[in-house]
Order: C-alpha cells, then sequence, then structure tokens
C-alpha cells in the first residue's frame, strides 16, 4: 500500500464535507473508506476485497466521483458456490469535496486497497501584473 505520510485522518470534517460523510456511510458494508487531507490534496482509501487495476473504473464527472468495481474470483471447475459472502460490486457515486475538481487524480490499487490522491484546487501561483500608465 502506497505511504501515507503527510495525511491526517479528517475526523473533524466540516460542514461542506457533509454530502461525501453521507455518501461514504451508505457504501456496501463489505466497503471500508477513509477520507484523508494535507494541505495539498485529499487521499481516498477504499478497501475493495478482490478488485484490481483490471477490474475498476474510477471517473470525476459534474462534481462527482463514480467508482465501479468488481472482485474477480477464480474457482475451480470442479466447485460451485454453495453459499458467497462479501460479494463486491461497487457502483458507487460520491461527491468530491468542495475544493477540488478531481483534475490531476490519480489512483492506485494493491491488494485490494484502492486509493485515490485528488490534489486541491489552488489559484495560480502569485505573480505581478504591470500596470501601465501616464
Amino acid at each position: 500500500m502506497a505511504e501515507t505520510v503527510g495525511f491526517t485522518t479528517a475526523y473533524h470534517l466540516d460542514g461542506r464535507m457533509s454530502a461525501l460523510r453521507e455518501a461514504l456511510r451508505d457504501l456496501p458494508d463489505a466497503v471500508f473508506a477513509d477520507v484523508l487531507e494535507s494541505e495539498d490534496e485529499y487521499l481516498l482509501v477504499l478497501d475493495l476485497p478482490g478488485v484490481t487495476a483490471e477490474t475498476i473504473d474510477v471517473t470525476v464527472e459534474g462534481g462527482r466521483l463514480r467508482i465501479d468495481g468488481q472482485r474477480t474470483k477464480d474457482v475451480p471447475g470442479e466447485f460451485t458456490f454453495v453459499r458467497e459472502d462479501r460479494s463486491v460490486f461497487l457502483d458507487a457515486e460520491l461527491p468530491l469535496p468542495p475544493d477540488t475538481t478531481g483534475q490531476g487524480g490519480e489512483g492506485t490499487v494493491e491488494n485490494g486497497v484502492l486509493e485515490l490522491r485528488l490534489p486541491k484546487a489552488t489559484a495560480a501561483p502569485s505573480t505581478t501584473i504591470p500596470i501601465d500608465g501616464d
């Protein structure tokens, strides 16, 4: 799993983040999610057992983060499922934190843990604006 140094757990999400917090609560029971925040970016960590880079798609559209993923299983040919626990098929839409657009975002998945890094939208670096006059 990627290192998360420099992030703090976002226990004190303010009111602007309540929609994201509510959406995370509505995820299936098999999916655990954390939101972390640094000065420059957010880190969303989702436990998606059995999901790989080939079986997950993440897109951003209209201020929403869409995650489609499924767990793949290798079942020996002589066996069939009698009972299947922790089936994972995720089709979720999460509102982006209010100060990110998703542009420049990066994601990794390792051992069923999806990490999405979403840079915060920032103003252009400071610059001097020349003023012409008489």
